[in-house]
């Protein structure tokens, strides 16, 4: 199985977001990530979705999502050029005798701490899938409390808007 991306254009209105998942989960793939966020145009909500299915699979979910009625257009991001990042916010325990180690990690992964207590700091990092499941299995010595992750968002490199499917 790969992990497909794809960026919806779909009408901003509630419960499309609904339609859509709900439609990936009835076909039995798996999400695995799914970020929303308006656009320039604020009647119009990206969505970007990273589908988990067959190669083979994939063109038969853009058509399913395709006959949604609020879905405006579609652009399988997988295979394009594309700039792709998450942001994560990852709580660790970080005791005064482990804050400096702590510290040279979020350097050296261009992280950011972003809040710091007695007990605890909380890292920010915005970057690539790999580069957050890289910074995490450093950190997990140091006992990760809490992570939150947005998903991926993507968006298709050079002067022009990503080309619908099929055009």
């Amino acid at each position: 199985m790969l992990k497909h991306t794809l960026a919806l254009l779909v009408v901003n209105r509630p419960t499309v977001l609904s339609h859509i998942s709900g439609l990936i989960s009835r076909r039995a793939f798996n999400i695995d990530s799914i970020a929303a966020g308006p656009t320039e145009d604020p009647k119009v909500t990206r969505i970007t979705l990273v589908v988990e299915c067959e190669p083979d699979e994939i063109d038969q979910v853009i058509k399913q999502l395709a006959k949604l009625v609020d879905v405006i257009k579609i652009t399988n991001l997988t295979s394009t050029k594309a700039i792709s990042r998450e942001l994560a916010l990852i709580k660790v325990r970080a005791p005064a005798e482990n804050r400096s180690d702590i510290v040279d990690i979020v350097n050296i992964f261009r992280a950011k701490i972003v809040d710091v207590n007695r007990e605890t700091m909380v890292i920010e990092l915005t970057g690539e899938v790999d580069k957050t499941d890289a910074l995490l299995e450093v950190l997990q010595e140091h006992g990760i409390i809490e992570i939150v992750r947005t998903g991926r968002i993507a968006l298709a490199r050079g002067p022009e808007p990503a080309r619908e499917m099929g055009e």
